[in-house]
């Protein structure tokens, strides 16, 4: 805990969850109107990480999603396609096989015993392994919630570092469960551990539990990701998923994320959203009548 107390004390961790929540509905009030345009619902389309974690889900199920992303432009020719499809590590073969590399699409995967992050650490580095080994080009892990709460903050910070080793030349995306996590405090202190472990994103949520996605818990990791770049002219990507199915919510996160982090995060390089039902909801609006085309 020493080591990473040091790191904490080089950035603002002193944050009240009130003041928190008062900023987010100040950038609301202000913002929110100007963000709620159709152009928008654009971008965050193109920010979508289109995702499928069902115990239930089979290659043929995976395969047809996937081919559904490739005759995308054929049914709308004037949007920019999702950034990535994430799926189980099992079913990374299927989606590398089907989805035609030419869209521009990665592949993103759970792995390291997502959701729970609950085994041994050789377990969770072999699995990212062999789901890069597999074809993904980005990896979603969770941070050990456990050991974090018992105040194991440099064995959390050591695991991830061995995870990001085992990425190669994969993205490592980093899931803090932000929903689970106790207090403002808490939630600066897993951005900044994750961070300085070699996260290149960092994300709120596994979907799993409840609360999943917050604005407040975005207003955080954000400030956390832009004191780091202040500081070292690095950027971090972040990606809110859990809970994110409206227009509405899109909008909300994306005026909060380019409040705090400005116009360069906008981009699906450095901005996501883990989502299953957004698609098409964000279809709707953008043509105004009901789309299920995902």
């Amino acid at each position: 805990m020493e080591k990473m107390k040091e790191l904490y004390d080089q950035y603002n961790c002193n944050l009240k969850d009130a003041e928190v929540k008062k900023a987010v509905e100040d950038i609301l009030a202000k913002n929110f109107a100007k963000n709620n345009t159709v152009d928008v619902y654009k971008k965050c389309f193109n920010l979508i990480d289109l995702t499928s974690l069902n115990s239930t889900d089979t290659e043929d199920q995976i395969g047809t999603m996937m081919q559904k992303v490739n005759d995308f432009s054929e049914h709308f020719p004037e949007m920019p396609s999702v950034a990535a499809v994430c799926v189980y590590p099992s079913l990374v073969p299927v989606t590398r096989a089907v989805l035609e590399k030419e869209n521009g699409v990665n592949i993103a995967a759970v792995a390291a015993c997502f959701p729970s992050s609950q085994s041994f650490i050789e377990v969770k580095v072999a699995e990212t392994a062999l789901t890069v080994q597999a074809g993904a080009d980005e990896i979603d892990v969770v941070i050990s919630i456990g050991k974090f709460f018992s105040g194991f903050h440099s064995e959390v910070y050591e695991e991830l570092q061995e995870l990001k080793a085992a990425c190669g030349k994969a993205h490592l995306k980093v899931i803090l469960e932000s929903g689970a996590l106790r207090s403002a405090v808490e939630i600066k202190q897993a951005s900044l551990l994750a961070i300085a472990a070699g996260a290149d994103f960092i994300k709120t949520s596994t979907g799993k539990m409840e609360p999943a996605a917050t604005l407040e818990a975005a207003y955080i990791m954000c400030g956390a990701i832009k004191e780091y770049y202040e500081k070292t002219g690095v950027k971090i990507g972040f990606k809110p998923a859990g809970g994110v199915a409206t227009t509405e919510d899109a909008v909300k996160f994306y005026t909060v994320v380019n409040t705090v982090l400005g116009e360069e995060w906008m981009n699906n390089k450095l901005f996501r959203f883990g989502a299953s039902r957004l698609s098409n909801n964000l279809l709707t609006s953008i043509y105004n009548k009901e789309v299920k085309y995902f």
